[in-house]
């Protein structure tokens, strides 16, 4: 079990030597949807082994949609009074009587072939998720609602090729492409939230992760470096399927959620933070290399299937600017090398 793994420990206590404000998050009630996924699962471990370790006495309700998922994942919670397991689709209003005194939405396809099988549904998730669950914050008036978007809501854009994508940039999003379903429901729901919060004065914030990475991810998810860190992991040569020549900001698992936590605790209402570490930004043949070199094994090319081209991201420049949640005091702490060794000996 991961949770027991002493490297993926480590990870859990440097999330909580953080100094954040952590009274406001102590005692508190904490929802978090698609809670099996790589970013929110991690944020659930955080906050259990906060309670575990240093009596936060915080109330986790994790909403998945799949149960026999959820509950392999989070079996070690089932029998503790401060877990709720909640399964539902987020695209159905929550039938819920609860005052959650934050709310994270994270819910949502989040890997290319999803976004080319599935294109309604990944819509959905993100549109429809989100309004039911800012009709609930608009209900219960939580301390924050945190909507987690993505690096694509910027698109095709040339603003930050010098130095990273700003939150005040604005790039092309083809609306016509069935690859936008991703990246044109992310802005959507970020307007819902931001439009949520001055009509009905809900605390929001959203955050924009880079390229998040770490044990934490599935092995059905078919992001180009969730597939090198699965080849790596079982020791066979890493498959490109491209020149690997766009530049992404990768974020490794810990540091993206120490940074939620800094947005959840300290970010200003209605704001938008870049999730990123600046010194690993690469490009995805960088990427690949170097997990390979740390499991010994070689990178070699191969031509895409025609479905696997149609879940492929449109962004040539994925290099964000993380200077924003940066000034909250927020710093990554772990380097490429070092977050792909952590990944591939953890997993």
């Amino acid at each position: 079990m991961i949770t027991e793994n002493q490297l993926y420990i480590n990870d859990l206590k440097s999330v909580m030597n953080e100094p954040l404000p952590w009274d406001k998050i102590d005692g508190s009630s904490v929802l978090i949807t698609g809670a099996n996924g790589l970013i929110a699962s991690f944020f659930v471990d955080c906050l259990m082994y906060r309670n575990k370790t240093l009596n936060g006495n915080i109330e986790v309700f994790a909403l998945c949609r799949n149960k026999e998922k959820s509950e392999n994942r989070f079996k070690s919670y089932l029998d503790n009074n401060s877990f709720n397991l909640i399964i539902q689709d987020v695209c159905e209003p929550l039938n819920l009587n609860v005052k959650f005194d934050y709310i994270i939405h994270a819910a949502s396809n989040a890997h290319p072939m999803a976004f080319a099988a599935y294109p309604v549904e990944t819509m959905r998730a993100n549109i429809l998720g989100s309004i039911n669950l800012l009709e609930y914050a608009k209900k219960y008036n939580p301390e924050k609602f945190l909507f987690v978007s993505s690096t694509e809501i910027y698109g095709r854009n040339n603003s930050g090729l010098n130095n990273g994508l700003k939150e005040e940039d604005c790039g092309y999003i083809d609306c016509a492409n069935i690859r936008s379903a991703y990246p044109e429901s992310k802005r959507a729901s970020e307007t819902l939230r931001v439009s949520y919060g001055k009509q009905y004065g809900i605390n929001t914030v959203s955050v924009r992760p880079g390229y998040i990475y770490g044990p934490t991810i599935q092995d059905d998810n078919t992001r180009a470096d969730a597939q090198f860190i699965k080849k790596a992991v079982d020791g066979e040569n890493i498959v490109m399927k491209s020149a690997g020549n766009q530049l992404r900001s990768y974020c490794y698992v810990s540091d993206m959620v120490s940074a939620m936590l800094y947005v959840m605790l300290l970010g200003e209402n209605g704001g938008a933070y870049n999730i990123a570490n600046k010194n690993c930004a690469v490009t995805i043949r960088e990427f690949a290399e170097t997990a390979a070199d740390i499991a010994g094994v070689k990178v070699v090319f191969e031509n895409p299937g025609d479905i696997e081209k149609s879940g492929y991201s449109l962004i040539g420049n994925g290099v964000l600017d993380a200077g924003k949640l940066e000034s909250l005091g927020w710093s990554a702490k772990v380097n490429l090398r070092e977050g792909l060794k952590r990944t591939i000996s953890i997993r």
